[in-house]
C-alpha cells in the first residue's frame, strides 16, 4: 500500500513559503491538480507572475519538503501552469496618485471608533518602529481637532517654509507634520467638514515628504470629515483599527471597519492596546480593560490580528516626553510588541499589494 497520501503532502507543502507573500503555498491555495500514482507524485504550483528563478527555488523547497516528511516518494512532477499575459488596461489618471503623493509607496491610516484608545500613541511608536526597521516613513498628523503628534515626538518647532513646500518636521528617523504647528494651542478648531477636508489635502499636497516606503497617517476617532477625505485625496494600501478590549470600544471597531469597506478600503488588521496590566512590583498580570477582545472580533470580522500592546506607564511618560517607548527603552517588552506589530503590518501590506499586482496582470 502506497504511503504517500494527500494528507501528507500537503503538510509537507505547508513548509513551503511563497516569499512575496510570505505565507505557504497551500494556504495561498497555489497547489492545483494533485495526482497521487502509488509512490509517484505530480501537482502543479499557481505562481502566477512570478519569475524563473522563484519558480526553481520554490520547486527546490517542495521537492526538499516532500522527501523529508514523505521518504517513500520515488518520482516528483512539479509543473508551473502559464496563463496568457494580457495587456494591462491603462488605468484612468488618479489625482490622489499622481499629484498629492507620487513618491509615497505605502499609505495606511491609523483608526479608531472612539476616542482614548491610545490610537495616536499606537500610530507614533508604529512609525517609529517602521524607522529602526530600516524603512523611510512619514507620518501625517490628520487629527485636527486634537493634533498631539509634535508632543508625543519631540519637537514643537513649527518647521521652515519656502514658495514651494514645507519642510516635513523630523525626528526619530521619522518625518511628520501637524496642524499643531499651523495653530496656537489654546486654539479650538471649530471647522465643518470643507475645511476639513481643505486641511488634510495641503498636510499632503503641501509638504516636501520626499520619497517614503511608508506614510502613516493618524486620523481622528470616528467615522467623520476626517475618514472620508484621507480615503477620497490618497490611494490608502490600507486601515489600521486601534481598539481597547472592552466591549464598548469593539463594537465602535466595527463600525469603523464597516466605514472603510463602504469606500473600498482593505482593512489590515486590528491592535489591542492597553491589553493588560504587569504590577511593577508584584509583577501580578491584571485586566483592566479585559482582555482578547481584539483577537476575538478580527477574527468574527475577518481580518488580521496585528499583536497586543500592554498598559504600562513607560508609554504614557514616553508620550508626554517626546520619547516614545520605542526609542526611550528598546530592549522593553514594550518595544518588542511595537516591533512584532510593524513585522505584521508590513507582512500584511506585502501581501495586498501582491494580490494586487497578480490581479492587474491576469485580469
Amino acid at each position: 500500500m502506497s504511503m504517500v497520501t494527500e494528507e501528507l503532502v500537503l503538510k509537507a507543502l505547508a513548509q513551503v513559503i511563497d516569499p512575496r507573500l510570505s505565507r505557504d503555498i497551500v494556504a495561498l491555495n497555489q497547489v492545483k491538480n494533485l495526482q497521487i500514482d502509488g509512490n509517484n507524485l505530480s501537482f502543479e504550483i499557481d505562481l502566477k507572475a512570478a519569475d524563473a528563478s522563484l519558480k526553481n527555488e520554490i520547486k527546490r523547497r517542495a521537492e526538499e519538503a516532500l522527501q523529508l516528511i514523505i521518504p517513500e516518494i520515488k518520482e516528483i512532477n512539479i509543473a508551473f501552469p502559464e496563463k496568457p499575459v494580457v495587456a494591462e488596461k491603462a488605468p484612468a489618471e488618479s489625482p490622489a496618485e499622481n499629484k498629492l503623493l507620487p513618491k509615497v509607496k505605502n499609505i495606511i491610516a491609523v483608526s479608531s471608533g472612539k476616542g482614548g484608545v491610545g490610537k495616536t500613541t499606537v500610530s507614533v511608536n508604529l512609525s517609529v518602529a517602521l524607522a529602526k526597521s530600516g524603512f523611510r516613513v512619514g507620518l501625517v498628523d490628520a487629527d485636527i481637532y486634537g493634533p498631539n503628534v509634535p508632543l508625543m515626538m519631540g519637537i514643537k518647532t513649527s518647521p521652515a517654509q519656502s514658495k514651494e513646500k514645507i519642510a516635513p518636521a523630523e525626528n526619530h528617523g521619522v518625518r511628520f507634520i501637524s496642524m499643531a504647528f499651523f495653530v496656537p494651542e489654546d486654539t479650538p478648531m471649530i471647522w465643518r467638514g470643507p475645511m476639513v477636508h481643505g486641511a488634510i489635502q495641503q498636510l499632503l499636497r503641501d509638504v516636501d515628504w520626499g520619497e517614503l516606503d511608508y506614510m502613516i497617517v493618524d486620523l481622528p476617532p470616528g467615522t467623520g470629515d476626517a475618514q472620508l477625505s484621507i480615503a477620497q485625496l490618497v490611494p490608502l494600501n490600507g486601515a489600521v483599527i486601534v481598539t481597547t478590549p472592552q466591549e464598548v470600544s469593539l463594537l465602535d471597531s466595527k463600525k469603523g471597519l464597516a466605514m472603510f469597506k463602504k469606500v473600498s478600503v482593505p482593512v489590515l488588521g486590528i491592535i489591542e492596546n492597553m491589553s493588560t496590566f504587569v504590577c511593577p512590583h508584584c509583577k501580578e498580570t491584571t485586566e483592566i480593560f479585559s482582555h482578547g477582545g481584539g483577537k476575538t472580533a478580527a477574527d468574527k470580522l475577518g481580518v488580521p490580528f496585528l499583536g497586543e500592546i500592554p498598559i504600562d506607564m513607560a508609554i504614557r511618560i514616553g508620550g508626554d516626553t517626546g520619547a516614545p517607548i520605542v526609542i526611550a527603552d528598546p530592549a522593553s517588552p514594550q518595544t518588542a510588541s511595537f516591533m512584532a506589530i510593524a513585522k505584521k503590518l508590513v507582512e500584511e501590506i506585502d501581501l495586498k499589494n501582491s494580490e494586487k499586482a497578480t490581479l492587474n496582470i491576469i485580469q
